[in-house]
């Protein structure tokens, strides 16, 4: 958010409809931001497959272990440490839905 700051230029956000995105608690946040950033959200139920994050995302949960259980907090963090460095050189747009 800084960022848009000091450029004073417009930033565009493409996100899901995810609730996350639409949360209230965002309001306050995008209020102060309004001239600087704006959501543009991607059509329903078909966001995932316009969204490149969300294959990075795909892989992310496959090579970590959805629904795995870790033995401490320390262990899940070593294993998400892992997967992102074997993947830093990949472009998002490489992580294909």
């Amino acid at each position: 958010m800084a960022a848009f700051r000091k450029t004073a230029q417009e930033g565009v956000m493409v996100v899901d409809r995810s609730g996350i995105h639409r949360a209230h608690k965002l309001d306050a946040t995008l209020d102060h931001y309004h001239s600087t950033l704006r959501l543009h959200f991607l059509p329903a139920h078909c966001g995932h497959h316009l969204n490149p994050i969300e294959g990075f995302w795909r892989v992310m949960k496959d090579a970590i272990g959805a629904g795995r259980c870790f033995r401490d907090l320390p262990a899940l963090y070593q294993r998400t440490r892992q997967v992102l460095m074997a993947h830093q050189e990949r472009p998002i747009s490489a992580f294909h839905w």
